[in-house]
Order: structure tokens, then sequence, then C-alpha cells
């Protein structure tokens, strides 16, 4: 679940390995570009952080990162 700390949304996910994790990272970079908004990444072995906000309104939570977040549920 996905929650709002310090305007921005943040989720971590767990993988079984460094691999799977880094797959998962690069469909979210593809998805990151058909948003036109991208994610701050924290990647260590086999966890992924990702914090969406919207820069171009003041580092605020929009529907832009919902929407973005909402994708990214959709990969796995």
């Amino acid at each position: 679940m996905w929650k709002e700390e310090n305007n921005q949304l943040v989720k971590s996910f767990q993988f079984e390995d460094f691999k799977e994790a880094f797959g998962f990272l690069q469909q979210v970079a593809f998805l990151a570009e058909e948003h036109v908004h991208h994610p701050e990444i924290y990647n260590v072995y086999n966890e992924v952080t990702l914090k969406l906000t919207t820069h171009d309104a003041g580092n605020t939570v929009t529907d832009k990162d919902k929407k973005l977040a909402k994708a990214i549920d959709g990969i796995n």
C-alpha cells in the first residue's frame, strides 16, 4: 500500500533477489516514460522503494502521482 509521507507517495517492494528487483525497475522505467513522470528510486539488493511527488506543483502529491502509483501496482 502506498503511504503519503512528506508530500510524497512512498511504497517499498520486496523480491526474491536483485535480478527480480531490477526487472521490476525496468518495467517501472517504461511506465514512467509513458506517464512522463519519474519516481525517486532506491534499490538495495532485493528491496525497491519508490517515491512519487510532482515537482512542477511545488513537490506535492497530485493526480499524476496517483495515476503512476496505480500503474506501478498493476505490474505484478
